[in-house]
C-alpha cells in the first residue's frame, strides 16, 4: 500500500490510502481489514475462474488452430467457458473488496461446481480434478457461510447494506 497526500492538504494532514487493488480511501482500508476466511474464499473463487478461462482459451485455440472432430463445437465450448469464467472472477473481486453482493455469485459458482466434480468422478477420467474441484467448492461454501465472513460482508439481521 502506498500513501498519497490529498490534493489540497499538506503532507502531514489527511492522506489517502491506495491498495494493491487500485481502490482508494475507505475501500482500500475495508479490503485490508477483511478476515482471512473471506480472502481465502476470494482466492479459491478466483482460481476457479482462472481455470475456466484457461480451459476456454485452450478450447478456442484447439478449435481454431488444431484439428478437433468438430471445430465449431470446440469454438463454441471455448466461448462458453470464457463467459462462465466471468462469474467467479467478478465474485472473487467483490469478495476481495468486501462487497455484500459478491457472496451470492460465489456460492452459485460453488453449487454449480459440485455436480461437475461428481460427473468428473463418476466418469473416471479425471479423478484428481474431481477431488480438487469438490474440495475447493466445499471449502469456499464453508468459508462464505462462516459467521466471521457474513459479518464482514454486512450480511445478517439488522446489518446495513453495502
Amino acid at each position: 500500500m502506498s500513501k498519497k497526500p490529498a490534493s489540497n492538504a499538506p503532507a502531514t494532514e489527511a492522506t489517502e490510502v491506495t491498495g494493491a487493488t487500485g481502490v482508494t480511501g475507505a475501500g482500500a482500508a475495508a479490503a485490508a481489514a477483511l478476515p482471512g476466511r473471506l480472502t481465502a474464499a476470494a482466492v479459491l473463487t478466483a482460481l476457479e475462474g482462472l481455470a475456466l478461462a484457461g480451459l476456454g482459451v485452450y478450447m478456442l485455440f484447439v478449435g481454431i488452430a488444431g484439428d478437433p472432430d468438430s471445430p465449431q463445437q470446440a469454438e463454441t465450448g471455448g466461448v462458453t467457458l470464457l463467459a462462465l469464467a466471468a462469474l467467479p472472477l467478478i465474485a472473487a473481486r467483490g469478495l476481495r473488496l468486501g462487497r455484500r453482493w459478491s457472496r451470492g455469485p460465489a456460492l452459485i459458482t460453488q453449487l454449480m461446481a459440485l455436480p461437475v466434480a461428481w460427473t468428473l468422478w463418476t466418469t473416471g477420467g479425471a479423478m484428481a480434478a474431481a477431488v480438487g474441484l469438490a474440495l475447493a467448492a466445499v471449502a469456499v461454501v464453508a468459508l462464505l457461510v462462516n459467521p466471521t465472513a457474513t459479518e464482514a460482508l454486512g450480511i445478517g439481521p439488522g446489518e446495513r447494506t453495502r
